[in-house]
């Protein structure tokens, strides 16, 4: 029998800041967000956060923002008056966690760096995400997720031999977000004991060093550079994209010596391959690779998608069908298993896909997207402040005359 589901996440409680903008840091805090914590998004009168303006695809809001956006209260706070500072700082002693992914010195400028919040706010866990770090000769470099995965060797390993190609989803942005995401629960875990928060520093580049492990371990052991198979991997063969003859595209893959057998004799009826010599050990596959690409190629030539699949499933080979993002926006896994949601947003219902941790007894919280600046007296109220006081703010220029993004230009 399953248990009630609850809507309380187990970050219930738990309160976040963040200066957040683009990808990283908005990943992270809607994160922790889906397990249920209050994110106040703080964002510039000026436009806000501008991936709110990257497109308007999503009836006029912007794809990137939906994504990373939910269930977040957005207020807006002018940084550059003493009064909007003073509500941050009352705003930082009521909570649990400030994340920042400001540009290079950003926070040292408005004195919001990790040495001063440890002395000002020492029971606050901060999050600093930066494109290189706070020390080396490129800490003051500006980093975006194209150039942290360009100087990371990212690039050079995806695409094909001489045509590198950056990797399609925002994999620097997106892991330091969720690498940032881990680093803060284990640092609200420490507090329960210490009730001293954790001053914490993620970079792009880092994480991307990071998820580079394999290319760069082979690259110092090897003395030399490793190069692209578009779809494929340089790690093992055979592994990669084949035509069918109903035209799609079909993806085998053998991971193994036992996988290979069974690929060459199971699938292929190729008996003859699975025994020579040539192709026995991994490394032998690898060097060989075009010749047994030529072989699968010519036999899923000859089958279509649906038989080569159930051909693979039987032999216990792993395959997959290549699939467009049309595609995966109707993929009837997705559909089976009920993965996707409705949110509120300024525009009306958008649709999401539901997070990707499924934990027992506990429904995500999904909450609106905000608009800019929807819930600045809301958390003003919150902090005990009334209308008149919130008023004064207002005229000192705490929240700035809110324009327009086209104005900006």
């Amino acid at each position: 029998m399953r248990s009630e589901v609850s809507n309380q996440g187990p970050l219930t409680g738990i309160t976040v800041v963040s200066l957040e903008q683009a990808v990283s840091a908005p990943l992270c805090t809607r994160t922790l967000a889906d397990m249920g914590a209050r994110v106040i998004k703080v964002e510039n009168p000026h436009g806000g956060d501008f991936a709110r303006y990257y497109d308007d695809v999503v009836n006029g809001m912007a794809a990137h923002f939906v994504w990373l956006n939910r269930s977040k209260q957005s207020i807006t706070l002018d940084l550059k008056t003493t009064a909007a500072q003073q509500v941050l700082g009352r705003l930082l002693q009521n909570s649990d966690v400030f994340v920042t992914n400001l540009a290079p010195g950003a926070t040292h400028r408005l004195g919001l760096d990790p040495d001063t919040l440890a002395r000002t706010h020492p029971h606050l866990v901060t999050c600093e995400i930066s494109g290189y770090g706070d020390d080396g000769p490129l800490s003051g470099k500006r980093a975006y997720d194209l150039l942290a995965q360009a100087e990371s060797g990212a690039c050079s390993i995806t695409g094909w031999p001489d045509a590198p190609a950056k990797p399609g989803p925002p994999m620097a942005d997106s892991c330091t977000g969720l690498y940032a995401a881990i680093s803060i629960l284990a640092s609200l875990q420490e507090r329960k004991d210490t009730g001293r928060g954790r001053s914490i520093s993620v970079s792009l580049f880092d994480t991307m060093v990071e998820l580079m492990g394999y290319p760069l371990t082979w690259s110092r052991y090897t003395g030399t550079d490793q190069h692209p198979v578009g779809l494929g991997s340089p790690a093992v063969a055979p592994y990669g994209a084949y035509r069918t003859v109903d035209g799609h595209t079909v993806i085998l893959g053998t991971t193994n010596d036992n996988e290979w057998q069974r690929l060459a004799t199971n699938l292929l009826n190729r008996p003859d391959l699975a025994e020579s010599e040539r192709y026995r050990r991994g490394p032998d596959r690898v060097a060989h690779r075009d010749e047994l690409d030529a072989a699968i190629a010519a036999w899923c030539a000859d089958h279509t998608l649906a038989d080569i699949q159930n051909a693979a499933d039987a032999a216990g080979i792993g395959n997959a069908r290549y699939n467009t993002t049309t595609d995966v926006v109707a993929h009837p896994h997705l559909t089976a298993r009920d993965r996707w949601r409705e949110v509120d947003s300024p525009v009306g219902p958008v649709v999401t896909p539901l997070p990707p941790p499924i934990i027992a007894g506990l429904e995500p919280v999904l909450g609106p997207i905000p608009g800019l600046g929807e819930h600045t007296d809301l958390v003003l109220e919150d902090l005990g402040l009334d209308e008149s006081e919130i008023q004064a703010l207002r005229r000192d220029g705490a929240f700035g005359p809110p324009r327009h993004a086209e104005e900006l230009h």
